[in-house]
């Protein structure tokens, strides 16, 4: 039946009106009740959760570093500096000074399908964590109904007439929560979100220096195709004349032989190197968020990346605020203190109370009426008693919990500091590997070039003509792969020291349309 209650007669107005002033003036002291009674329930049982903090002897490396790495001739080749006590930019990747890599990055911060994801699920904790916190507050429902019944006894004579039972009513309920389980729920919550920020931080970082990785190998294969395509020339060329003198009759069939069989060889590298660009590129849009089809790459060269030169090392201290992915841990941690608490308040009593405030009546218009009032007080206490050693297990569990985070935590510390030490001492070794090469492309560059004067002359023969260049060709292709290296490896650094990812700046750009945790 419709229980409407005819909101269209000037009557029903006035009466629920009337209703309307009654019972706000009747619950103000019931809520007064409830919110001082919730204040009296201010511990809560568990841990309370501290940062862990550092051991005093944590660092990168037991020496100290160098003022600067070595230096080698020709680009990429300055030396770097290592500037302690300074922080990473926040965008790194503009210290490589070319406008396409900074295009590359920016898109994929903005496309890609990954970082979506993230912010997806962050917001997913959020809204999560905000749920949580309605535990907290009183809940206050209202209901209206009519019930049709017919009683067989009623007012102590037999009836039958059936009636109807018009009822309203506001009932506010609450837990008090006296040792602190729902508090602990919602700090758990809290710290799902924040740890879900800084798995958005990390996926920032790692998508950042992935691009810039695969950009620089991008750049490197393509020096290395230019690079044997010249050698395939020289092969060419030196086949070419090898061939003319045999039909004169001034060269034997072993020599042409041979000069044929390094064109062959040397043109066999080509389709390798182009593979291997060509998957370059698709990660690349990959990254991007675009279909291969579908993006718009300029060709990157390794001599317009700029190299570096100062070189920014924060302090250890520091290095587990910057690092997404040891914060990440940290609020883990803070997770399964929070978890800890919960299940030991899950041990103790649980106290709520109820109030009400409603009304009965035969008649519709009669509801509001102050005879028809009724109301309700109610107070319920659990207190688990047996649960076959449940409560007792879980609490153990979670105490597990704790300790399992504990470890992956420090695990993830010691992670974080040894690839800030392995990428130090890479940038170190890089240098001088690539000093070395490029005194070897040197030394067999003039090497060569003796070789085909001596050659010219008939004064050695075309093996040796063959031997010097490929040496040449591995020297140059040993300073390309060295360049491209210690490239990758200042990006690697930078990355391990968090990537100029602090706490607030990625999430201010990550999260369009934050939620508060």
């Amino acid at each position: 039946m419709d229980v409407t209650m005819r909101v269209n007669m000037p009557q029903s107005r006035r009466f629920t009106a009337s209703a309307r002033k009654s019972s706000l003036a009747t619950l103000k002291p019931l809520l007064l009740a409830l919110v001082v009674t919730a204040s009296l329930g201010a511990c809560a049982v568990g841990p309370e959760f501290r940062s862990p903090s550092l051991q005093a002897e944590a660092g990168y490396r037991a020496d100290a570093l160098p003022g600067q790495t070595a230096a080698a001739d020709g680009p990429t080749g300055d030396a770097q500096a290592f500037l302690q006590d300074s922080e990473v930019p926040r965008q790194w990747w503009m210290l490589f000074g070319n406008d396409e890599l900074n295009r590359r990055v920016e898109q994929a911060l903005a496309n890609s399908p990954t970082i979506a994801s993230a912010q997806a699920a962050l917001r997913q904790a959020q809204a999560q964590a905000g749920a949580a916190r309605g535990g907290l507050w009183p809940s206050l429902d209202a209901s209206l109904g009519a019930n049709r019944r017919s009683d067989s006894v009623a007012a102590g004579a037999v009836s039958d007439s059936p009636y109807t039972l018009h009822n309203a009513s506001v009932e506010i309920g609450y837990n008090l929560d006296l040792f602190g389980g729902v508090r602990r729920g919602i700090e758990a919550e809290n710290a799902v979100a924040q740890w879900r920020e800084h798995q958005l931080d990390g996926t920032y970082l790692s998508l950042a220096a992935n691009v810039v990785t695969t950009s620089i190998r991008e750049a490197s294969l393509r020096a290395q195709i230019h690079a044997t395509e010249e050698i395939v020339g020289v092969y060419a060329m030196q086949f070419d004349m090898i061939s003319r003198d045999f039909d004169a009759g001034a060269r034997a069939i072993g020599d042409v032989q041979t000069a044929q069989s390094q064109v062959a060889t040397a043109n066999a590298q080509l389709p390798t190197l182009r593979k291997a660009l060509h998957a370059t590129q698709t990660q690349l849009a990959t990254y991007l968020g675009r279909f291969p089809s579908e993006a718009e790459l300029e060709a990157l060269e390794l001599d317009a990346l700029k190299l570096p030169t100062d070189i920014p090392v924060s302090l250890p201290s520091n290095l587990v605020r910057q690092r997404p992915d040891v914060r990440a841990a940290e609020a883990q941690l803070h997770e399964a203190t929070a978890r800890l608490g919960v299940a030991t308040a899950n041990r103790f009593p649980n106290i709520s109370l109820s109030a009400s405030l409603g009304s009965q009546s035969l008649q519709a218009g009669d509801l509001f009426g102050n005879s028809a009032a009724a109301w309700g007080l109610g107070l319920n206490l659990l207190q688990p008693i047996f649960r076959g050693g449940s409560l007792r297990a879980q609490q153990k569990a979670a105490e597990a919990g704790m300790d399992k985070a504990a470890a992956d935590y420090r695990s993830t510390v010691l992670g974080a500091f040894q690839d800030v030490a392995d990428s130090l001492r890479a940038l170190e070794l890089d240098a001088q590997s690539l000093a070395a090469q490029s005194n070897a492309q040197e030394a067999t560059s003039s090497s060569l070039e003796l070789t085909r004067k001596q050659f010219d002359d008939g004064s050695v023969a075309l093996l040796q003509v063959l031997d010097a260049t490929r040496q040449y060709q591995q020297a140059r292709l040993g300073v390309i792969e060295a360049r491209a290296t210690r490239l990758a490896d200042t990006a690697a650094l930078f990355t391990a020291l968090g990537g100029g990812f602090g706490e607030a700046d990625a999430r201010a750009q990550a999260n369009p349309d934050p939620a508060s945790p």
